[in-house]
């Protein structure tokens, strides 16, 4: 199982053709560096496809999801990232609005 200590989002689109050393000099553009155990989401313009690239303290691993119907639910703030939970992941990575989850998965109104 690979560990991970932080989740980050950027807001801007990514090209889903890249692979995993574009997708490394992106985090490294957007992020400052890539950090061990954090884990780096970003989405294409229609944001029906999710790139995740994770630093293990050895090496980096890159995984794609696709959404066959809908559409992830992706923040327009105008910050080029975010922090999420690991509620708020699990949520995002299921295409729910992972916005509304809080501290111990309590689900409010926006």
């Amino acid at each position: 199982m690979i560990r991970i200590e932080a989740v980050w989002l950027a807001v801007e689109p990514l090209d889903m053709r890249c692979g995993t050393e574009a997708a490394l000099a992106r985090v490294v553009n957007v992020f400052g560096s890539a950090r061990p155990h954090h884990a780096y989401l970003f989405a294409n313009r229609r944001t029906n496809r999710m790139k995740v690239l994770v630093h293990d303290g050895i090496g980096v691993w890159l995984a794609a999801r696709r959404l066959n119907q809908g559409k992830f639910v992706w923040s327009k703030d105008t910050g080029a990232t975010l922090s999420l939970s690991r509620a708020q992941l699990d949520a995002l990575v299921l295409g729910l609005p992972w916005r509304c989850i809080g501290e111990a998965g309590v689900i409010t109104v926006l």
